[in-house]
């Protein structure tokens, strides 16, 4: 038997042909994904742990919980602090550490590198040991600063250079005085850092005299753990805490491997869509080679063979397809990780240099998911051709599904199905993280349960394009009943399209409601001509919004300022604003009270005003970060969004009790309303700094729109994959159905179809198998995106459904050109077959 399944390999290499690459895509897809994250990955924890060469023990302040009514804070790490560390037994020498986001802007003035990685520090004394000088001399003075060697080469700057830069706002102008190298991962990723000396760093990032961290280098002999100890005991208690080099080193490695497994869950759930798609094609493949091998099978149980050794041999048919389509995956996946590194270095993502990384858990997983993939759709038609009689075979009174089987299928179906649409209807009605869940599950339950009603459902939906089809005459008739002829292979065929274009149209579904609820929340809650802000998301200094408040055409500004409290002994975030001014600058719904923010009056959302018990007209006692308490009254209560919420109060009122206030954001409204001549004004006031961003109503829905088409990119570009494994099993069905009915076309073409019409039926057979796989997958994806809006429409009052009406008639298009294309070669050959050896092929 087995020598038998291996000549049967040999003797279908072309029908098996889609199958093996159908297989070898999501075999290349998995491997490529763990090739790809864990070279990034191993690459980046070798770059962070040579950051913590110079680092034996890191002192850090411990934070300290609130109490009562004190605010929860972190304790400075003062210079007595770094004497004491510097001091114990066994330390070789102390550096205080200051760090804090720093902005630098090239000769173009855009800001080097990513935002988030834009860090700045300070250069310990005249020659620090973390940072190599290898050109210039250590920063002296507000006026002088260090850049790193990857930044002076991508900006263009060199010694003496003057550059633009900023920490919280305003511009300045230091003078680089010189260049170093350094190992850290951000700057090997791409990302700056700026270095001052430690006073001025102290002075930038709002840490006079104090530190971030403190780092000890042991003396020659002593070990990481014996002077942690030795810490522990010199430094204050519950006030530090320490950490040792390796240590940190394992926590970073720990971190970066974590953030590298989202990215590799993610891409590994495509991969298994692609997987899951090709098992259609499988299957398929294996119960058509089944059916013409029907006497052959046959013969083979007649003269001795049993049903567990018809069914062994058609598994090993499948082990080996496996195999080779799991080598040539992994092959092409090890070239694809490699590709997608040198496609970040293209996309200007550094990333740390390094080897490609093969581990042997990827190969392992390459074999193992391609061989079990093809053995188990394999399986069921196997073990359904072992049960056909030998004299049934032998007469070809098999083929045809008995009614019992058919009425089992459609009951399961439909049972699938209602549970499905049942689960997900009950999880719409559930609100934010908790109807995830049984969304979820309703929708694997939905989708099972169409997949097994689908032969049944084919037959009224291709009947529905019979009126079409009749415009092709013979041709059209015939391609109608050869796609219903046999539902259940029909049905395998287009669910393979029907799962990649249901998640491609629930994601576009998806993202153009939630890009029209942010429109309208942003429209609905903001007045402002102008919102101000860090690129990065970081805090502003004060002084934005003092100069944007004497800037010309600034009829209004306020800011809003971000300050932790206790309230009932519970955290509570105040939100800082101008009262004289909030009011012109936002529009949000007054639910009870009057909109009024000045002296001890507030205004809270609605959920705030809720937890709390509160109302218009109550009072309550906050107890600010110094310690003071003042008695507040709710003047209104208001519908709050993702944009606005929280507790608004006067900033006058405020400010008095911040040791360092920040602004997160600084809300603008200028005389001549939003113009091009405006924005300008404002990013001229604010000396055309690289790192802050003037924004109005449509520059804001267009960076959320921005950031929604590049995530459905992605992920278009990512369902592709099963797209493409699915125009395959297309492909690979019609040309197996084209071989099994050659005689049939034979017979065809001796009673007059010529060649033409012959291609003409096969193409709409494809084009309306596709099409069929195309209106299911639409319609199932518009469902999930309506069930999936409603789950968030719970916790986005501003949310609605908008349905992609282009997009759909895109996506249907798709499916379109998907058939034409695939029925290229089978029609094709079609055509060609000569009519004689057609008609006396069995």
């Amino acid at each position: 038997m087995f020598r038998t399944a291996l000549r049967n390999v040999f003797a279908h290499k072309a029908r098996l042909l889609m199958t093996v690459l159908a297989v070898m895509l999501g075999v290349a897809f998995v491997s490529g994904t763990l090739v790809f994250t864990n070279t990034i990955s191993d690459a980046l924890q070798k770059s962070s742990a040579k950051g913590f060469d110079h680092v034996d023990v890191a002192v850090t302040a411990k934070y300290q919980d609130a109490e009562g009514d004190e605010v929860g804070k972190v304790p400075e790490l003062t210079e007595a602090v770094l004497d004491r560390s510097a001091q114990v037994p066994g330390a070789a020498s102390a550096i205080g550490v200051v760090s804090g986001f720093t902005a630098i802007a090239d000769q173009d003035g855009k800001l080097v590198g990513d935002g988030f990685s834009t860090r700045g520090g300070n250069y310990w004394g005249t020659e620090d040991p973390r940072y190599p000088l290898v050109e210039g001399h250590a920063p002296k003075g507000e006026g002088e600063i260090l850049i790193d060697s990857r930044t002076a080469e991508r900006a263009g700057y060199q010694v003496g250079d003057t550059v633009r830069m900023s920490v919280d706002g305003p511009v300045l102008k230091p003078r680089v005085t010189g260049i170093f190298t350094t190992d850290d991962g951000a700057v090997a990723a791409g990302g700056s850092l700026t270095l001052f000396d430690t006073a001025t760093a102290q002075k930038l990032f709002g840490k006079p005299g104090t530190y971030d961290e403190i780092d000890v280098r042991a003396k020659a002999g002593v070990t990481q753990a014996a002077l942690e100890a030795e810490l522990d005991k010199a430094l204050p208690k519950g006030v530090t805490e320490t950490t040792t080099g390796e240590k940190l080193a394992d926590d970073q490695a720990e971190t970066i491997a974590s953030s590298m497994s989202s990215m590799k869950q993610a891409l590994l759930v495509f991969a298994g869509i692609a997987l899951f798609v090709g098992t259609f094609i499988i299957a398929n493949t294996f119960t058509m080679l089944v059916a013409q091998r029907t006497k052959e099978l046959a013969l083979l149980r007649a003269v001795g063979a049993s049903r567990r050794q018809v069914t062994r041999s058609v598994l090993i048919e499948a082990f080996v397809v496996g195999a080779v389509a799991a080598v040539v995956g992994l092959v092409a996946g090890i070239g694809i990780g490699a590709g997608l590194r040198s496609l970040m270095g293209a996309l200007d993502a550094t990333v740390p240099g390094g080897p490609l990384v093969v581990s042997p858990g990827t190969v392992v997983t390459a074999l193992a998911v391609g061989i079990l993939v093809t053995m188990l759709a394999a399986w069921l038609p196997g073990r359904r051709a072992a049960k056909i009689p030998p004299v049934a075979a032998m007469s070809s009174l098999h083929a045809k599904a008995t009614t019992k089987s058919l009425v089992l299928r459609n009951t399961l179906g439909a049972l699938f199905s209602a549970a499905g649409i049942a689960v997900v209807l009950a999880a719409t009605t559930m609100s934010g993280s908790d109807g995830q869940a049984p969304m979820g599950l309703g929708a694997v339950l939905l989708i099972i349960g169409v997949f097994v009603l689908t032969p049944l459902l084919s037959r009224p939906l291709i009947a529905a394009a019979a009126p079409v089809l009749r415009l092709f005459g013979v041709s059209g008739k015939l391609a109608r009943q050869n796609s219903v002829r046999n539902p259940r292979r029909t049905a395998a065929t287009a669910s393979a399209l029907m799962i990649g274009l249901t998640l491609i149209t629930g994601m576009t579904v998806m993202a153009g409601s939630l890009q029209k609820s942010i429109d309208k929340m942003a429209s609905a809650a903001i007045e402002a001509d102008y919102v101000v802000s860090m690129a990065n998301g970081n805090p502003l200094s004060p002084d934005v919004a003092e100069k944007l408040r004497e800037a010309d055409g600034v009829t209004a500004t306020s800011p809003l300022r971000n300050a932790a409290s206790r309230i009932d002994g519970e955290t509570e975030y105040l939100t800082g604003v101008t009262g004289s001014t909030i009011g012109e600058l936002t529009d949000l719904r007054v639910e009870e009270g009057s909109f009024t923010v000045g002296g001890t009056k507030v205004v809270v959302d609605g959920d705030t005003a809720e937890s709390h018990g509160w109302k218009a007209g109550s009072d309550f006692t906050v107890a600010y970060e110094d310690g003071e308490k003042q008695r507040l009254t709710v003047a209104g209560v208001y519908e709050g969004n993702d944009m606005i919420r929280g507790i608004l109060l006067d900033t006058a009122n405020l400010a008095p009790h911040q040791s360092d206030p920040v602004d997160m954001q600084v809300m603008v409204k200028t005389s001549d309303g939003a113009s091009g001549a405006a924005k300008d004004g404002l990013e001229k006031a604010l000396g055309s700094n690289p790192a802050i961003k003037v924004q109005d109503k449509k520059d804001i829905s267009n960076e959320i729109a921005q950031m929604f088409t590049l995530m459905l990119n992605m992920l278009y570009g990512l369902l592709a994959m099963a797209v493409i494994v699915a125009v395959l099993g297309v492909v690979n069905t019609l040309a197996m159905s084209v071989f099994e009915r050659s005689q049939e076309i034979g017979m065809l073409r001796a009673i007059g179809l010529d060649r033409r019409g012959i291609k003409r039926m096969v193409r709409l057979e494809s084009l309306v198998i596709s099409l069929f796989g195309g209106v299911l997958g639409i319609g199932l994806g518009v469902f999930f995106g309506w069930a999936a809006g409603q789950l968030l429409g719970s916790t986005m009052p501003t949310y609605e459904l908008v349905l992609p009406w282009v997009r759909m008639a895109v996506f249907l298009l798709l499916a379109a050109v998907v058939g034409v294309l695939a029925a290229l070669w089978p029609a094709r050959r079609a055509g060609r077959l000569n009519m004689l050896q057609a008609i006396k092929s069995e």
